[in-house]
């Protein structure tokens, strides 16, 4: 059961400025008692300038450029769209407020809510924007996640995002359009603490090829080849233009809602259930790690929500759906028994299999050009390319 994180009953030093605690992967505190998170949000508003004049004029002179590399093609930019607040919204400016011609592209793995789908279908048939889907085969996602189920890591989730940024670049590169964006930001969901999560291509097929049954046909895995063609070759841009402006997720949801009948599914990550197991329960239950202080820890920082409601909701358990821990056993043919035992092994890392992290590491500084020339975005480049603390 969720033991939930009272962080003052159990004399935990938490950051002076949002909720972070000292349990944090890889976390300090410096004089003032700020942790090193909200210093590294310091810097990210301070380059990019965000909500700022400055910001705006840095993301106008973006569109520009994009607006200029899309002349003769029938799309400027590739969209990522979840059915979420962020890239609905993000939809919304492209069509409504910057006068792009999106393309919107949507990695389907299978697990999406009802609520999502019908999400994406009423913002994209208003704005009149064409989707670009790639449905992978069900077993094979199953197989794919239920490997990393049997592989007693945390990140459950991890092919998700990996495939989903793959589609993006695949699509990017049939339509010949040279910027991609991605509805994050960091202001309202803050920036994963470093270590707490790692992905990359062989992380993937390394697990799959241990645990799982099945051949990796349809699941568009980004190898290490693939990713260097797509930032250096094709040199494909990744955009996150929600970096830049003032965003509140609230005003966005409002606007959304009445302008195209969006619906909200509940809450962070709860679009998609394989998702929202991983968040709600897979995570605080195995691992001890709720990735909602991310988000808290982000309002409180900024001012949008007090500490001692942050404190309070953190120690509060998850919302779980009815019956999404029943259907992600039936989907992954495990029974109470086997589920149970694999719930109790012993706990796992990236570290524990074989990845793409020291090459990233040894070309920390052909990354750094990449992340400067908005090739790689910044996070990847902090959390990625440098070596972690070993536990």
């Amino acid at each position: 059961m969720y033991k939930g994180k009272d962080l003052i009953k159990l004399g935990y030093r938490i950051c002076s400025r949002c909720i972070y605690d000292e349990s944090v992967p890889n976390i300090s505190f410096d004089s003032e008692g700020v942790c090193n998170y909200c210093r590294m949000i310091e810097t990210f508003k301070e380059e990019y300038q965000t909500g700022k004049p400055e910001g705006k004029q840095k993301l106008n002179a973006i569109l520009e450029k994009i607006k200029k590399a899309g002349k003769g093609k029938k799309y400027d930019v590739v969209v990522g769209v979840s059915g979420g607040t962020d890239s609905s919204y993000m939809m919304h400016k492209c069509v409504v407020d910057w006068g792009l011609r999106p393309l919107a592209v949507h990695y389907d793995n299978t697990w999406n809510t009802s609520i999502a789908t019908e999400n994406i279908r009423k913002v994209l048939s208003k704005l009149n924007v064409d989707l670009y889907t790639h449905v992978v085969d069900n077993k094979e996602s199953d197989d794919i996640f239920k490997s990393f189920f049997l592989a007693s890591v945390p990140e459950l989730d991890a092919p998700t995002d990996i495939a989903y940024a793959e589609t993006m670049y695949r699509a990017a590169w049939k339509h010949k359009i040279k910027y991609t964006f991605e509805g994050h930001s960091f202001i309202e969901e803050g920036i994963s603490p470093l270590g707490s999560a790692y992905m990359d291509g062989k992380y993937i097929s390394g697990i799959h090829k241990t645990f799982g049954k099945l051949k990796m046909k349809t699941f568009p895995n980004m190898t290490f080849s693939h990713f260097m063609f797509w930032t250096v070759a094709a040199r494909i841009k990744k955009i996150r233009p929600l970096w830049y402006i003032d965003y509140s997720k609230e005003e966005a949801k409002k606007l959304i809602k009445q302008e195209y009948g969006w619906l909200d599914y509940g809450g962070h990550h709860l679009e998609n259930r394989l998702t929202a197991f991983n968040h709600s329960f897979y995570f605080p239950e195995k691992f001890n790690i709720d990735q909602r202080n991310n988000t808290l820890s982000a309002l409180v920082r900024a001012g949008k929500m007090p500490k001692e409601e942050g404190l309070k909701t953190y120690a509060s358990p998850p919302f779980i759906e009815d019956e999404l821990i029943t259907y992600f056993k039936k989907r992954l043919e495990i029974s109470d028994e086997e589920f149970d035992a694999i719930m109790n092994r012993p706990k796992k890392s990236f570290r524990d299999y074989k990845t793409y992290k020291w090459r990233f590491e040894l070309l920390r500084p052909l990354f750094y050009i990449l992340y400067k020339s908005n090739l790689v975005y910044k996070s990847f480049y902090q959390k990625f390319c440098f070596p972690l603390p070993q536990k």
